[in-house]
């Protein structure tokens, strides 16, 4: 059992490790992080801007600000949360659980990915700017 649990317990560890380094470094002072280069080059924020603050809020349990900062990150932490959960107890069960998901899933996530950084980008979308 101890050799299933290896990856999974890996992939804790190195997430942990990135949450609380993100924790401990505050992204919200400047000179910690570099800036996004979509933004820095368009002034558009790309799905992923406002991922650190979001983390660092989620980390320090402010989830409104985290929320605020980068919803959809939000809910791929919780995503990853519960994917994690079932990967750990089908490895306790002999039962190995493979993902697999299918091009339409793939397409799913690239429409979210493309509607939600649309509609952050728009003037009556600001409710979702970091």
């Amino acid at each position: 059992m101890w050799r299933r649990l290896a990856v999974p317990a890996g992939v804790l560890a190195a997430v942990a490790g990135a949450f609380a380094y993100v924790g401990a470094v505050d992204p919200n002072e400047p000179g910690h992080y570099p800036v996004c280069p979509l933004y820095r080059l368009t002034g558009l924020y790309c799905p992923g801007c406002g991922g650190l603050r979001s983390a660092h809020a989620f980390v320090h349990g402010d989830l409104l600000t985290a929320l605020h900062d980068n919803a959809l990150g939000v809910a791929a932490y919780l995503g990853f949360a519960v994917l994690w959960t079932v990967r750990v107890a089908g490895a306790v069960r002999g039962r190995p659980v493979r993902l697999d998901p299918r091009p339409a899933h793939l397409w799913a996530i690239g429409a979210l990915l493309l509607v939600f950084t649309a509609v952050r980008n728009l003037p009556w979308g600001g409710w979702l700017h970091p």
